[in-house]
């Protein structure tokens, strides 16, 4: 993050899904390969990686981020912070498709982008 959250060091630490190991060969899906995480306030296509814990299947961890405001509820419950955890999704690999660095994500919502 000392570099800036457009350098690359950023995207390859926050724009990451963990995944256990039982829900990559659900999903047909290779570690370090890039997926598509939806949920009813988003979506986004992040880099997929082994769980750094658990065994836990069908829980997955996207880092606090740009990448992880995208499918999470928006709403703080008057905290100023949102709640990051239990937010239901749906994974699907995203062949073709990148990761964007942390601030073409802002841009895309910004400018009126995909959700």
């Amino acid at each position: 993050m000392e570099a800036g959250k457009n350098h690359p060091a950023y995207r390859e630490a926050c724009g990451i899904i963990e995944l256990d190991k039982a829900d990559f060969k659900r999903l047909g899906a290779w570690p370090n390969t890039n997926v598509r995480v939806n949920s009813a306030h988003g979506t986004v296509v992040v880099k997929a990686v082994p769980a750094t814990q658990g065994p836990h299947p069908g829980i997955a961890f996207i880092p606090m981020g740009p990448w992880a405001n995208r499918v999470i509820n928006p709403y703080t419950y008057s905290t100023g912070t949102p709640t990051f955890k239990g937010t239901p999704i749906e994974v699907e690999p995203a062949q073709g498709e990148v990761v964007l660095d942390g601030i073409q994500v802002v841009y895309e919502v910004v400018r009126g982008g995909k959700k």
